[in-house]
């Protein structure tokens, strides 16, 4: 049997070949009704665009579009960002590809569609996405009938069923703080999480539970405040953790923004770090080292993986899809001057 075509997709879906021309193509005046049968047909029959003849005749080299997600309404996070670029444009320049960035407002009904018609009016052969659009079953999915090729970075599990993923085990890393918190002798916790749907994140507090278990600590018994990664909801989010009753020996936050400002929000309440409370971060990001004082931290790889995503678009070409796997990139644990046995 040959490969789907654009009139095997209209006849499954029961719409006229032009209509499914402007669905992928991500052209208005299409009913939403509409839009998902033609997109269900795509997925069911496989069916990708002839990228090569979509492509502007004589063009040299890989387009590649780096989807960076953004809140428009909060100050950006200082580093995970700039790094993932910083790592894609000198993978991008080694290899001969074209880096084309677009920030996008994650909290846009529309960001989706914005996406769709980057990738199309750009003409990318592949697409490098960062949560939470890393994490959207049906945006990749859609991307993919465009003929993009797409790599997620810090994506959970379930992204690698539709597409390639870069990221590090954020569970193990989640497990790897609250084990050397535990053997520092701490028994009483705290944890900012990062946004709701950040799986990566998630799994970073998931990892730290179940460190907490394995110790016979009580997970029910941590004092669990959500942030939004960024320095501001940090500081916010100990004052409200430090306000409650009971003492907690132990803070960890899901990014290092987030532990800076724990770090003030201790300072304002006169504690001593880490004599009087032990403050983690996560990412090994710059502020990491500049604050005080320098934070424990997890080191994610994070100029690699935008590494790795441009070199694993780079080897697919115009071929399908790199390998639906997750490819797990080392991460390690960096211990400085914020954690320290428990003095209790």
């Amino acid at each position: 049997m040959g490969k789907p075509t654009i009139d095997d997709v209209a006849a499954l879906a029961g719409v006229a070949r032009t209509t499914v021309s402007r669905v992928l193509n991500n052209q208005p005046n299409v009913r939403d009704e509409v839009r998902n049968k033609v997109m269900r047909a795509v997925s069911m029959l496989g069916y990708r665009v002839n990228l090569q003849a979509r492509n502007l005749a004589g063009r040299k080299g890989l387009r590649i579009g780096l989807i960076h997600a953004s809140d428009f309404d909060s100050e950006p996070n200082s580093y995970f960002s700039s790094a993932l670029e910083l790592g894609a444009t000198r993978a991008c320049a080694r290899l001969g590809a074209q880096l084309l960035v677009h920030v996008v407002n994650q909290k846009d009904a529309a960001a989706a569609s914005e996406i769709l018609a980057s990738a199309a009016n750009d003409q990318c052969d592949g697409i490098i996405l960062t949560p939470p659009f890393a994490d959207d079953g049906d945006l990749l999915r859609a991307l993919a009938a465009l003929g993009c090729n797409v790599i997620c970075l810090a994506a959970g599990p379930e992204a690698a069923e539709i597409a390639g993923t870069v990221g590090i085990d954020d569970k193990q890393a989640g497990y790897d703080i609250g084990r050397h918190l535990i053997t520092l002798g701490h028994r009483s916790f705290g944890f900012i999480r990062g946004l709701q749907g950040h799986i990566s994140a998630e799994s970073r507090f998931d990892g730290f539970l179940a460190a907490l278990t394995e110790a016979g600590l009580d997970p029910e018994q941590v004092h669990v405040e959500r942030g939004n990664f960024t320095f501001r909801s940090g500081l916010e989010c100990t004052q409200r953790i430090l306000a409650q009753p009971g003492r907690i020996t132990a803070l960890v936050c899901a990014n290092d923004d987030m532990a800076a400002g724990a770090l003030l929000a201790a300072h304002k309440a006169d504690l001593a770090i880490p004599q009087d409370l032990a403050i983690a971060g996560f990412d090994d990001t710059p502020v990491s080292e500049i604050v005080w004082p320098p934070l424990t931290t997890i080191h994610q790889p994070l100029r690699r993986m935008g590494e790795r995503a441009v070199e694993r678009l780079v080897e697919a070409g115009n071929e399908p899809a790199p390998s639906l796997d997750r490819e797990i990139v080392g991460h390690r644990l960096v211990v400085r001057e914020s954690t320290s046995p428990d003095q209790a």
